[in-house]
């Protein structure tokens, strides 16, 4: 019957994809052989790194790789501890193997110990217990490229040492921290968290589609475009690395979004398929049907997902960038899939998607009424009839819920939130116990001169002592390090310093220096970053006394402000981006205005949400324990309201597109916009309700990781989809598209639909009343 009339309703695209699938599946197995071997060695060529591109801490790390030749530029820091005190001959002993191990390593340029100055800096506070840690400063050489990559032949350097120390020592332990360790760890355990999410979501996703379908073959169908679509983008990743440095990020945001959007792309289509199949359509016009449908939904879906990533790439910092084009590549490889190469397969596989039933008959998601799509429908008449009712019952508590999103924190994170098992982490718990992790936060200060000033005397000298005066009296600093402070103020003695000592304080020109500051004990992040923020506001010539002079403010609490100004100055660009670009695919997609706007009314109604649920958890503390947190965190990285804005903006247009476009495609079928909204929401309620669960269990899966990072952006993902699904889409953007009415269609479908119904009418009254006709006129 309908087996005709479909290919005619199908779309020509859609009609030649099926028609050619065998050269589709040529096409994507020549794509497969090219990057499913890249795709296995992508780790290696991503960076653990992050960078703030121009910003005054890398300007900082230049300055002193090219005017002062340091060879402390870059450092890291080798942490002994459970070994005797280095003021002891046995100490002193096994700190010169540790330096000697580490200075083997091609890449370092010197060491700095306890054996160069015998100063309590190195043998920890004098509240710091018998025995504690010391540890020996590590210059790495910038020209061999990020000082991370040298943080494994670091560590594989001492690890022999580590071992032999303890058959004497048993507690002794060599553990690599500071800026670049930390970086490298925290990477690769977002990395290893991304691989344990995936292992962990895979089973429980194929669980869930076996309900939804209850047939083995469709339910596989989704779970392999997931893994497929998150193959082949991490071999794209690896040729885009080819030209442009990538974040190790990038493997969290491709898992997270391959297994999510490809399992959900795929499902509706699998799902409207089967339901094509089940109206009696030969499988050629099914898949032609699906693809024409489904896939509509599925490109505007996905190109409102891009929009939000691409919006990302307008941030001047690498992990952001990485994570844009991460998005980027697994959006566009699972809409592809999902519109071209499982069309062919549904065409191929005909009434065998239903092979391996788990149940008597296969109920195809959201198809008959006796598989939740009665219900749907009935839900979707009482909202059409009550919308006010609606609107209040469902949109005060989440209301209640934005409100909490207004005393969200966006800083770092205060007290202790590394992983333990990392062993960066360890050192830093080991300096801390000792009253030295301060020297990991180091602030690095370096005072541009006049041109007729020198760094080594006269007004530069003495300049260059009073700003080290100046941060000593700091209550936030507890040491200062300068080549002034070393001689003591004795300028005299500036030809007596051996030259690599002086070149860490002086730049070859003496028109630049550094003045380091060690932080106290207990200073928290935060605090650190306004401490570098007053003083790049400071009047330099006030504080040196040299007119004309200017300072640079570098080091890693400086790079944290710089992280946190960044996203501050980006933030309204890539905010007005994602809601210009979603407005503008939505008005084309749709031809409608009012469309676009309740979409992006309610897509910020399930972002302020998100942030009110992350405020409740991860700040105050409700629940913590349930997802891993010892006690509650002050602050939730600068980075996750941008990730989660643009993130969930683009999740939750899913639900809508995929809602509103059968509610549209009901409409010009023929019924009124009550009926139209009802058989709207009973075809997409099943298939709404299951890919919403399987992106629920994919994002809950990343926070039960380390990273602490992922696990607020898994949270927040997964608490967005959550009341996307029931509140939002099922109860909220019903009831307004109830109240809106024709205007929802307004300028474009209105026009033509009711060019049909006056068409109807006026055929109904020239044509001869039938039986049926009849009928209804006995029964009005």
């Amino acid at each position: 019957m309908a087996g005709s009339d479909a290919p005619r309703a199908a779309g020509a695209l859609a009609r030649w994809i099926v028609r050619r699938r065998a050269l589709v599946a040529a096409l994507w197995a020549a794509a497969a052989i090219v990057l499913l071997p890249l795709a296995g060695g992508v780790e290696r060529r991503l960076q653990v790194a992050a960078r703030v591109d121009g910003s005054e801490s890398a300007r900082v790390e230049g300055m002193l790789v090219h005017r002062f030749g340091s060879p402390f530029a870059r450092y890291a820091v080798l942490v002994l501890e459970g070994v005797p005190s280095p003021a002891t001959p046995e100490g002193a002993a096994v700190l010169r193997r540790a330096t000697a191990s580490a200075a083997r390593v091609p890449g370092v340029t010197r060491t700095f110990s306890y054996l160069d100055a015998p100063d309590t800096l190195f043998t920890g506070s004098s509240n710091a217990p018998a025995g504690a840690a010391t540890y020996v400063i590590v210059g790495l050489d910038a020209a061999r490229g990020p000082a991370d990559a040298l943080v494994p032949p670091l560590r594989a350097a001492t690890a022999p040492l580590a071992d032999s120390l303890r058959a004497r020592y048993p507690a002794a332990a060599l553990d690599w921290t500071g800026e670049a360790a930390l970086n490298f760890d925290l990477r690769r355990a977002s990395a290893a968290d991304a691989a344990r999410a995936e292992r962990r979501v895979l089973p429980l996703t194929l669980a869930l589609l076996l309900v939804a379908f209850g047939a083995v073959v469709a339910a596989l169908l989704p779970v392999s475009a997931g893994a497929l679509a998150i193959a082949l983008a991490l071999g794209a990743a690896a040729v885009v690395t080819r030209f442009f440095p990538l974040s190790i990020l990038l493997q969290n945001v491709v898992s997270m979004l391959g297994l999510g959007l490809g399992i959900d792309y795929a499902l509706l289509l699998v799902s409207r398929f089967r339901e094509s199949l089940a109206r009696g359509l030969a499988p050629d016009d099914a898949a032609a049907e699906a693809a024409h449908h489904a896939g509509h939904g599925i490109l505007l879906s996905g190109l409102a997902v891009a929009v939000g990533f691409a919006a990302l790439l307008a941030v001047p910092l690498s992990e952001m960038r990485s994570v844009a084009v991460g998005g980027l590549l697994v959006v566009v490889v699972s809409m592809l899939l999902a519109t071209t190469l499982l069309p062919g397969l549904l065409a191929w596989l005909g009434a065998r998607v239903d092979l391996g039933r788990l149940r008597r008959r296969a109920r195809p998601a959201g198809v008959r009424r006796d598989d939740g799509g009665a219900r749907w429908r009935r839900w979707g008449r009482w909202v059409s009839a009550h919308p006010w009712r609606v609107l209040v019952a469902t949109g005060l508590p989440l209301a209640a819920l934005v409100a909490q999103a207004r005393r969200l924190e966006t800083g770092l994170p205060r007290g202790d939130w590394l992983p333990p098992a990392l062993e960066s982490a360890r050192g830093v718990h080991a300096l801390a116990a000792a009253g030295r992790s301060g020297v990991v936060q180091t602030v690095r200060v370096v005072v541009e001169l006049p041109r007729d000033v020198s760094a080594l005397d006269g007004d530069g000298w003495r300049g260059i002592a009073r700003l080290d005066s100046a941060l000593a009296a700091d209550p936030r600093i507890a040491r200062t390090r300068s080549l002034p402070g070393l001689l003591r103020g004795n300028a005299a003695l500036v030809p007596y310093v051996p030259g690599d000592v002086r070149g860490s304080f002086v730049g070859r020109d003496e028109r630049v220096a550094l003045v380091e500051a060690v932080p106290r004990e207990g200073v928290e992040p935060g605090e650190l970053t306004t401490l570098v923020r007053s003083l790049r506001e400071a009047d330099a010539a006030r504080l040196t006394g040299v007119a004309g002079a200017r300072l640079a403010v570098g080091g890693l609490p400086a790079f944290d402000a710089d992280y946190e100004s960044a996203i501050a100055a980006c933030t309204p660009r890539v905010v007005g981006l994602v809601v210009g670009g979603t407005f503008v695919v939505l008005l084309i997609g749709f031809r409608s205005v009012l469309v676009p706007l309740k979409a992006i009314a309610l897509n910020l109604v399930s972002v302020g949400a998100a942030f009110g649920a992350v405020t409740l958890v991860f700040q105050d503390g409700h629940g913590a324990r349930l997802v891993g947190l010892a006690a509650p965190l002050d602050g939730t990285f600068p980075a996750v309201p941008l990730l989660v804005f643009c993130i969930v903006f683009g999740l939750s247009m899913d639900y809508e597109v995929f809602l509103v476009a059968r509610v549209a495609e009901a409409r010009r079928g023929g019924a009124g916009e009550s009926e139209a909204l009802a058989e709207g929401m009973a075809r997409t309620g099943p298939v709404i309700t299951s890919a919403a669960a399987i992106m629920i269990v994919v994002f809950a899966a990343f926070t039960l990781g380390d990273f602490v990072l992922m696990k607020i952006l898994g949270f927040a993902l997964a608490v967005a989809v959550l009341l996307d699904a029931t509140i939002v889409r099922a109860a909220l953007g019903p009831a307004l598209l109830a109240l809106a009415g024709r205007w929802n269609w307004w300028p474009g479908d209105s026009v033509a639909e009711s060019s049909q119904e006056r068409r109807r009418r006026e055929s109904a009254r020239t044509r001869p009343l039938g039986k049926s006709d009849c009928a209804a006129d006995l029964r009005g």
